[in-house]
């Protein structure tokens, strides 16, 4: 089958453990950093997209200028029923372009290993179905998603954010929080902007190590889901 096409926003912002956990499904990834001037495809041409995480808004185009092709793929994607798992931004995009709202600096930040409360309307979802009440995932955000899409699936939700995952139709799901990182990751943190928002970097790193074994067990049995769904395209 066609690899999945794997768009990185920053440098510090790759596919993590989900590319190994997507790899290990035997699918092939093409990873692109257009924020190295590295030009996104005109088209999918079958490829499942994957697109991560960055501190950008999805429409922050004078920022980060190759934002507008990566809207028009993630259209492509819903219009053609192709797979899209969105991180963060990427959840965030999917949401934007379906049809969705999102906020900066909106609502209370969230760092560190979160209890992701799933909805009943999980049960039921290809991916997220039979994952138990709660699954910590690590946060790192402050812009969030304050309306869902028209006819998204809600499926996931926080106390200090509502919209942790959606799906849009049948193939096309966004997440607000890091499946792909590692609680290491949280050690190389800057410290200000967590003091700032209340939050101890030490603290923050030693939940997400206590968590880790379960989030390892969640993410990777999701992104397994999500291979499978890739591997029955036609």
């Amino acid at each position: 089958m066609a690899p999945v096409l794997v768009v990185q926003n920053t440098k510090s912002g790759g596919p993590g453990r989900v590319g190994d956990w997507l790899r290990e499904a035997g699918l092939a990834l093409e990873g692109l950093r257009p924020y190295e001037g590295e030009a996104l495809p005109e088209t999918l041409n079958g490829r499942p997209l994957v697109v991560l995480g960055g501190g950008f808004l999805p429409d922050d185009d004078e920022r980060a200028p190759w934002l507008p092709a990566t809207r028009r793929l993630v259209a492509q994607a819903l219009d053609g029923g192709t797979p899209v798992l969105g991180i963060c931004l990427g959840g965030q995009l999917l949401a934007h372009v379906a049809g969705g709202r999102v906020r900066g600096n909106h609502g209370r930040p969230e760092y560190g290993s979160t209890r992701i409360r799933l909805r009943p309307e999980a049960a039921e979802d290809p991916l997220l179905h039979g994952l138990g009440a709660t699954v910590p995932a690590i946060e790192r955000h402050v812009d969030q998603i304050t309306e869902l899409p028209p006819g998204a699936a809600w499926l996931a939700s926080t106390e200090a954010c509502p919209h942790q995952a959606f799906r849009v139709g049948e193939r096309a799901w966004g997440v607000q929080f890091h499946p792909e990182a590692e609680a290491g990751r949280i050690a190389g943190w800057d410290d200000e902007p967590l003091a700032r928002n209340g939050f101890d970097r030490d603290r923050l790193h030693a939940a997400a190590v206590a968590e880790g074994g379960a989030a390892v067990a969640a993410w990777s049995e999701v992104t397994r889901r999500f291979a499978r769904v890739c591997a029955t395209m036609p």
